[in-house]
């Protein structure tokens, strides 16, 4: 069999703008894949990136889109927000409005591209993340946030409950009686505070926080990809599992990983003290 040419790995991976189902240019976001690492940059910055019907059919198709053809995801936002949550300007359908829908239909997929996503997710909040938009970035495997971002539940303050899976993950990445806290007050949590929580992974100060983020993601985008996957599978089980589920559980996913290249390049590197050089999937 010929070798896959060269000329056509390169353009796998080069910068390009993804089109959507109907072969137009997204919108409302910007998609980018370089080096294996995918960037998607939310783009309403004159609504501090609020998420619209439009927005979330783009992020739906851009997140599974990379989730194919790069080796790690990064979602982060244009100007002074991450993601200001539901567009709520559209004043004329509020009173018809079917959340139950929105949310099963639109949001759901959604945030399951983000969480299921093959390969490793950063969210890089770059300003305020309120609401839907706090959440999709704790869909995401990892949350990096400038230190002058805040994370707000919003939802108590317009009469609803955390939704587009706050209640899922809050309780887990910052314990139960803070995300109750954190759902009744509907009160701005800082970035150090979501840090020092277990919310969120790490605060950086804002002057370094754009190439530490970069930096940190074209580590995932050369590492094993393989060994990524499986470990997003083994943490996540550990909620459902006896410790013994979990030990066999992880038996077999060590087991698989134990075969792989990667695995092999990994012990050479090593022991001829050098950089590996991983395949990923």
């Amino acid at each position: 069999m010929a070798p896959f040419p060269l000329a056509a790995v390169k353009a796998m991976f080069a910068p390009k703008q993804l089109r959507t189902g109907n072969d137009m240019d997204y919108q409302t976001i910007r998609l980018e894949i370089s080096d294996g690492l995918a960037t998607l940059t939310l783009n309403r910055p004159e609504v501090m990136n609020a998420l619209n019907v439009q927005m979330r059919a783009e992020l739906l198709h851009a997140v599974r889109e990379a989730g194919q053809v790069a080796r790690a995801l990064v979602l982060t936002g244009e100007g002074r927000a991450f993601c200001s949550g539901q567009d709520l300007g559209d004043r004329a359908n509020l009173a018809n409005i079917d959340l139950e829908r929105t949310l099963r239909d639109e949001y759901e997929p959604l945030l399951r591209a983000i969480y299921d996503c093959p390969i490793p997710s950063i969210a890089a909040v770059n300003g305020t993340a309120a609401g839907a938009g706090a959440n999709v970035a704790l869909a995401a495997d990892v949350v990096i946030a400038t230190e002058s971002a805040v994370f707000l539940q919003a939802f108590a303050r317009i009469g609803l409950i955390p939704d587009a899976g706050g209640t899922y993950w809050m309780p887990r990445s910052m314990g139960f009686a803070k995300a109750m806290g954190a759902a009744l007050f509907a009160e701005p949590v800082s970035a150090q505070q979501a840090a020092d929580w277990g919310m969120i992974w790490e605060a950086v100060p804002d002057e370094s926080f754009a190439d530490h983020w970069r930096t940190r993601a074209k580590k995932l985008a050369s590492g094993p990809t393989l060994a990524y996957a499986s470990a997003k599978r083994a943490l996540r089980e550990t909620f459902q599992n006896t410790l013994d589920e979990q030990l066999a559980f992880e038996a077999r996913l060590q087991g698989k990983c134990g075969k792989s290249r990667d695995f092999q390049e990994g012990v050479l590197a090593f022991l001829e003290k050098r950089k590996p050089s991983f395949e990923g999937r």
